[in-house]
């Protein structure tokens, strides 16, 4: 690293909360570890640490991300959720890599130019997302039919629109999903995979699907609602229990024994302290005025990182003590105003146990999955396990 700021992922973490997620829950077979995104932010080298806890099958966005988890691990499964250009399918055959089919019109294409009854395929259905996937039942059965007579259907899914905590919708698309394969004898296929993490932590299993997607669950981030227990919070459960009770909706829960820590830390450092006096402003365009004398901290790290503008003024932490940002996040820097207990050299952390993803999400109106993945590759990431640095990703 020729800058010391990084972001540091902790294998230990990471491989705590597999365990915990598969003890709680083991009521599935395939556990379909979701590393798109560049592992939601993390990287894929850790792919290895979900399978070692159980982690029995991969899924990516693309034929990239695809080939990235094989510099890492041959064996594992890996499921492209998305179509792959058919000019690339050779590669993705050579790599093992199983392929996603979402319409009739991709698969005709795919059997004209290339049949082999190894190549593994799920079939994608449209259960209302209206985002990838056939919609019919009478092309699911064709595209089943097809699949099978040229390559080996291994699996079937789809995917919520909704978390179906009181609401109709979810209970509607589970329906649709069993509708649409009514005609097809599921015993034939080896992996049914509807769910994702608030699937596993707010549902019961579900009967016909022995496969289960988990993504920002893994990383440590459970994106299930809380009770409330406001009178506001108690008025708005009033009105969702006569939703429940009015529409037949399958029962839910917010409880749940998972023990998580995230795994996701940012880092940079003190490189230079600057002493303002009161007037002088701070940053591009007058946008800060010093109210008193002060001094401020620069950092190397800015908005070609992905440390976006809209970060100006949130807090960070140094030293065991908060402090603000001020002026404009810049392309490669940052200001912090700082007391005299900051030094050169400092580390400064962005993104940690005291600046949680959450809070960095809340500030910026966004969410964790968002604020881990638009920080640039630019940063290296640093693997910890054992309380030492395992792996370096530059």
């Amino acid at each position: 690293m020729y800058r010391k700021t990084y972001i540091e992922i902790n294998l230990d973490r990471l491989e705590d909360n597999i365990e915990s997620i598969i003890n709680n829950h083991k009521e599935y077979k395939y556990y379909i570890g979701v590393v798109k995104g560049n592992g939601y932010g993390h990287g894929s080298y850790i792919v290895n640490s979900l399978i070692k806890k159980g982690i029995n099958y991969l899924a990516v966005s693309s034929l990239e991300e695809a080939l990235k988890i094989r510099k890492y691990n041959k064996e594992i499964p890996v499921l492209c959720l998305e179509p792959i250009d058919l000019d690339f399918i050779d590669i993705a055959v050579e790599n093992n890599i199983t392929l996603t089919i979402s319409s009739l019109s991709y698969l005709n294409k795919l059997v004209e130019i290339k049949k082999d009854k190894n190549i593994k395929i799920h079939l994608k259905l449209n259960t209302g997302m209206n985002r990838l996937g056939i919609k019919t039942k009478e092309e699911v059965t064709k595209a089943a039919s097809i699949i099978k007579n040229n390559y080996f259907l291994e699996g079937v899914f789809s995917h919520f629109i909704t978390i179906g905590i009181s609401d109709k919708v979810w209970d509607e698309q589970l329906n649709k999903f069993k509708y649409l394969l009514s005609d097809i004898n599921l015993n034939e296929i080896p992996i049914i995979h509807m769910g994702r993490s608030l699937t596993l932590v707010n549902h019961p299993k579900i009967d016909i699907c022995n496969g289960i997607r988990l993504g920002i669950i893994m990383y440590g981030l459970n994106q299930s609602p809380k009770k409330d227990n406001s009178f506001k919070g108690k008025l708005r459960q009033i009105k969702a229990n006569m939703r429940i009770k009015k529409y037949h909706i399958s029962k839910t829960t917010l409880d749940t024994n998972i023990k998580l820590k995230t795994c996701f830390s940012l880092y940079t450092e003190v490189m230079e302290l600057q002493k303002v006096s009161k007037g002088e402003h701070v940053g591009y365009g007058l946008s800060y005025e010093a109210k008193e004398d002060m001094i401020v901290a620069i950092a190397p790290i800015g908005y070609a990182d992905g440390f976006i503008r809209k970060n100006a003024s949130r807090k960070v932490f140094i030293n065991g003590k908060f402090y603000n940002l001020v002026g404009s996040v810049n392309m490669g820097m940052i200001q912090i105003k700082v007391d005299e207990n900051v030094k050169i050299g400092d580390k400064i952390e962005l993104i940690g146990d005291n600046i949680s993803v959450r809070y960095v999400a809340n500030y910026l109106s966004t969410t964790p999955y968002e604020v881990m993945c638009m920080l640039e590759d630019n940063i290296p990431k640093v693997y910890t396990y054992r309380n030492e640095v395992k792996y370096i990703e530059k």
